[in-house]
């Protein structure tokens, strides 16, 4: 049997395919996700279960003339393919690569950059007011799943779409959430008729009709319209969405593309917003993500006969683990600390104490902004709660954090995993930012630990401050220092010296300081050149009494930091070396002013001059 998918270098390629064929190009591309995703790691079991919806919508609308804003964009993998990048696809998520999210810069097909949820609708009704105004004549859509709307920001988009009553079509991915149980005979039925036009044409003429009948017209029409009405609330699923404006049609099988066919064509010829519901099964075709397809929802590699992940077993214990542990020993001891999340309990490590604590735990789904302001109602209400969440995620919730903990200083704890650069998700991943946009919060303490141990005391450390408080750490593995050992007190803003040395200091916050410490005996052994190390542990507030002292013994100071150099860290210290008129001068190593692509940790470190050799090379020709 021929390989359909190897004919396919363009979306009119794929046009072009028999639809008794799409069964078997299906199947191929499913072994091409698992396989590419086997190696390279990214997001399975949402694009498995797309395959057909993103056929359906590439055989009924014209891509790239009409515009598809998929939301997140993680669940985009076939769309990739199907729009002339199927021999790159091996390069996803790869240095160089395809990129793991819509992109721009990558495609004409790829109408919207997308990476954080609940995005798709606002933009894909951006597309089409702007279509409006300029007179232009294609179909936008956004294609979102139910997950996403758990996101506040999806029902700001529904309301204003509504409203304008402009040309969208929104599909929504079901595939856990069940909005409506109605999927069956009667639930297509309804979804048949409705997307017939002679049934739109025929429900006006009637209307129109009954409305002439003399005296009671009128009264006839609006009484048949609340019975109507009533009726579809109880028979017809999908009536959230019709009062918001929207037509709504569906649910309809997601994994039948002949139906999804049949519908898409169909709204084509429907003015006014609409909302199609497809049911698919996240995971479909590979077991072991049809079995766990929340395992399978992000992924390393693994061993496609098994689904088993390719670990390291020599690699030392993740961040991530070291403090859903801490986390844990710290609630046996306190029955006031309280777990919040936004749809991430695995990925922030909160699954442990979810178990052991359920009632003290709150998973609050896609809607980051409402989980900062719910800790800050419970630390109103006496409890101390712990919000996990990731550092590029936590940028959703600013105004939350500024104005419903730190202005009434509560004591909420932000626990921010995946700080700094995190690898192949790429820009809109990559945490960078959080020392920046936190720093500047007056109430708020902001540390960083050096490893894992230092993660666990500043965690225990951190409820006797009394104050908000944010901890943020690196995605993946410590440095594999011994976390049996007591827990230590850390006295709020103080830093620790590393290694004394009378030619330059290092002042490293965070993941920084192993590699400034090793580019410290680096320094020593082939440049003659001694230096002093300083674990900042805190950015703010800052260790001024070990500030003074270095500022008055070095001529040279050097920052270092996993975050962009525009307010962060580095920053901190100019600030307080200017304030106080020293001459001091200050060498700033972190992020340039730019997004850092996607790419291995350790080879973007290289490429930007953090990795050991790259710090020793800009120490030594600072100072000389």
């Amino acid at each position: 049997m021929s390989n359909i998918l190897d004919t396919i270098d363009s979306v009119q390629d794929f046009k072009k395919i028999e639809l008794k064929q799409y069964s078997q190009l299906a199947e191929e591309i499913r072994l091409l996700l698992i396989k590419t995703t086997s190696s390279n790691g990214g997001h399975l079991a949402p694009n498995l279960g797309v395959v057909e919806l993103t056929m359906a919508l590439h055989k009924a609308f014209n891509c790239p003339s009409d515009k598809i804003v998929w939301d997140v964009g993680h669940q985009a993998y076939i769309h990739k393919i199907l729009t002339g990048r199927r021999e790159q696809f091996g390069t996803l998520r790869q240095y160089g690569g395809l990129s793991g999210f819509p992109k721009r810069e990558e495609s004409a097909s790829d109408a919207f950059n997308t990476g954080h949820s609940g995005t798709s609708i606002s933009a894909a009704l951006g597309i089409a007011l702007a279509r409006d105004i300029n007179k232009e004549n294609f179909h936008s859509l956004a294609v979102i799943g139910d997950g996403s709307f758990t996101n506040g920001m999806v029902y700001e988009a529904l309301n204003q779409a509504g409203h304008s009553d402009t040309n969208l079509i929104v599909v929504l991915n079901d595939n856990a959430m069940s909005i409506s149980p109605n999927v069956g005979a009667l639930a297509e039925y309804f979804a048949r008729i409705r997307t017939t036009p002679r049934y739109s044409k025929l429900k006006h003429d009637v209307e129109q009709l009954v409305r002439r009948i003399p005296t009671i017209g009128e009264s006839v029409a609006h009484y048949a319209e609340r019975v109507k009405d009533a009726l579809k609330f109880i028979v017809m699923p999908g009536m959230f969405f019709e009062e918001m404006g929207f037509t709504y049609f569906g649910p309809i099988d997601g994994h039948n593309i002949q139906q999804m066919l049949d519908v898409f064509q169909n709204v084509k010829t429907v003015g006014g917003p609409i909302l199609v519901h497809v049911v698919t099964q996240k995971g479909r075709g590979y077991f072991p993500a049809e079995t766990k397809a929340d395992k399978f929802h992000g992924v390393g590699p693994f061993k496609v006969s098994t689904g088993e992940a390719i670990k390291d077993p020599e690699a030392p214990e993740s961040y991530t683990n070291v403090f859903a542990d801490i986390l844990v020993d710290v609630a046996d001891e306190r029955d006031d600390v309280v777990a919040i999340t936004a749809a991430m309990r695995d990925g922030t490590g909160l699954s442990k104490f979810a178990r052991k604590y359920p009632e003290r735990f709150f998973d609050v789904g896609i809607a980051e902004a409402h989980a900062v302001t719910l800790g800050a109602g419970i630390a109103a209400g006496g409890l101390r709660p712990v919000i996990s969440i990731y550092s590029s995620f936590l940028q959703r919730a600013y105004d939350n954090v500024v104005h419903d903990v730190c202005l009434q200083k509560l004591p909420v704890i932000f626990v921010l995993d995946r700080a700094g650069i995190v690898g192949d998700d790429g820009p809109t991943h990559h945490g960078v930012f959080d020392l920046s946009y936190l720093r500047h919060i007056p109430n708020l303490v902001v540390m960083s630990p050096k490893d894992e141990q230092e993660l666990r005391s500043m965690f225990k450390s951190a409820f006797s401050y009394n104050c908000p408080v944010a901890i943020r750490y690196p995605r993946g593995s410590g440095v594999g220092v011994d976390c049996e050992q007591p827990l230590e007190n850390i006295e709020l803003g103080a830093s620790e010296r590393l290694r004394s040395g009378g030619d330059v200091a290092l002042i490293p916050i965070g993941a920084m300081c192993n590699p400034a410490f090793l580019a410290a005996e680096k320094l020593a052994d082939c440049n003659k050149i001694e230096a002093t190390v300083l674990n900042a542990r805190f950015v703010k507030p800052l260790d001024e009494q070990a500030l003074h002292a270095l500022c008055e013994k070095f001529e040279h100071i050097v920052t270092l930091e996993d975050n962009v150099l525009q307010g962060g860290f580095g920053s901190a210290v100019l600030e307080f070396i200017n304030e106080h008129h020293y001459a001091t001068k200050v060498l700033r190593l972190g992020w340039p002013d730019c997004f850092i692509e996607q790419g291995p940790r350790e080879l973007m470190l290289e490429k930007y001059g953090l990795a050991v050799d790259g710090i020793v090379e800009s120490v030594s020709k600072f100072i000389k």
